[in-house]
């Protein structure tokens, strides 16, 4: 009897395993269909190109507004925007020509280099923060800057040692630790997001203004 039990309890197991297999097929189906793939790097290409497009429109309206200032932090981080996200929708327009770029290393510099010039823009941005801090506070900032460059020049050069890695070796497990420093990359920016974001209301809440988010 315990042993019928047993069995009938391993068979129910079985089968909510099964059907929880079946229930995550559709990334299966999506990942295998043309029309679902075009889909979405084409929605992805409009959502970049409108991000950028805003960009351009805050730049033009800071220049505009007060031009005698030249090229300010606001100015670079909008310019920046703008770039990245510009170069992000034209990839996505253009995926199915990126994927058949030889050698592969080129394809992977192409697609990585706006992760990169991301984690300069946000850096930025925490740079003119950081500035306005120290300024309030009557602190030192001219490490700042350096810092800044010092960053951003180190995560420059380690990207560019793994795709000349890449480009030497050309094994299965350079691709791999490519793949791993990307996912990297996505983690770290969702992160400095996240405390931007943060940091951003809390700005704002102590200045009375209220909460933006």
């Amino acid at each position: 009897m315990a042993w019928m039990q047993g069995t009938k309890s391993f068979v129910l197991r079985e089968g909510e395993i099964q059907a929880a297999l079946g229930f995550l097929s559709w990334w299966d189906e999506i990942d295998e269909s043309a029309h679902w793939q075009r889909g979405i790097y084409y929605t992805l290409c409009v959502c970049y190109a409108s991000v950028s497009l805003v960009a351009l429109v805050q730049l033009v309206r800071i220049q505009l507004r007060v031009p005698e200032y030249g090229w300010t932090t606001q100015k670079l981080f909008h310019l920046m925007n703008f770039i990245v996200n510009g170069l992000r929708a034209l990839l996505f327009a253009l995926y199915k020509s990126v994927f058949l770029i030889k050698p592969q290393v080129l394809a992977m510099v192409l697609m990585d280099l706006p992760g990169l010039l991301f984690f300069s823009t946000y850096t930025l941005l925490v740079l003119f923060w950081a500035e306005i801090y120290h300024q309030a506070r009557s602190l030192p900032v001219d490490k700042l800057r350096p810092a800044y460059f010092a960053s951003n020049g180190f995560m420059y050069f380690t990207q560019v040692c793994i795709w000349i890695f890449i480009r030497l070796g050309r094994s299965p497990v350079s691709v791999k630790a490519a793949k791993l420093f990307f996912s990297g990359w996505l983690c770290h920016r969702n992160l400095l997001c996240l405390l931007l974001d943060k940091m951003f209301c809390a700005c704002s809440c102590r200045s009375g203004q209220g909460c933006r988010y």
